[in-house]
């Protein structure tokens, strides 16, 4: 697996993916199938990053020293709400521009990296083990940050 910094061209909103391989990476961009998180542009490329160098073999692994504590504190219950708030708005902004596959979502992200189907922002239900099936074939999906009560369940 290989991880990516990535960046959106309508927002430069700046974002991580995985991908099984730096050409899964070059088919899911051309197909246009990787989509920023924040505002769903699929126009994203490589974000400039810094190369995850490993230690070397004979080298002592050394611990950290505990990180200093932040000067106030823990962040304060209304800090916690406005950006709990701010998430759930932006997705909520995301959501009316995708689809909703209810128990189908895995399914339905196959058939577009397949290209069986014509290739659409969806959302729906995944059980961790299709997620993970998902993740491994290098399909693109991730978690919704706040949990949304499904289309056919709402009143």
């Amino acid at each position: 697996m290989i991880v990516f910094d990535l960046c959106c061209a309508a927002g430069d909103h700046r974002f991580e993916a995985w991908f099984a391989s730096s050409d899964s990476f070059v088919d899911q961009q051309a197909r246009r199938l990787i989509a920023c998180p924040v505002c769903g542009d699929s126009d994203v490329r490589k974000a400039v990053m810094a190369p995850r160098v490993g230690v070397k073999s004979n080298q002592q692994i050394v611990s950290k020293p505990p990180a200093a504590e932040p000067v106030d504190g823990e962040p304060s219950p209304a800090l916690m709400r406005r950006v709990i708030a701010e998430i759930a708005a932006r997705q909520a902004e995301m959501l009316p521009h995708s689809r909703w596959v209810g128990r189908d979502f895995a399914a339905a992200a196959r058939a577009m990296h397949e290209g069986r189907v014509a290739e659409k922002l969806i959302h729906g239900q995944a059980s961790p083990e299709e997620a993970e099936a998902l993740r491994e074939d290098g399909i693109a999906a991730m978690p919704l940050l706040v949990p949304i009560v499904p289309p056919d369940a709402v009143n």
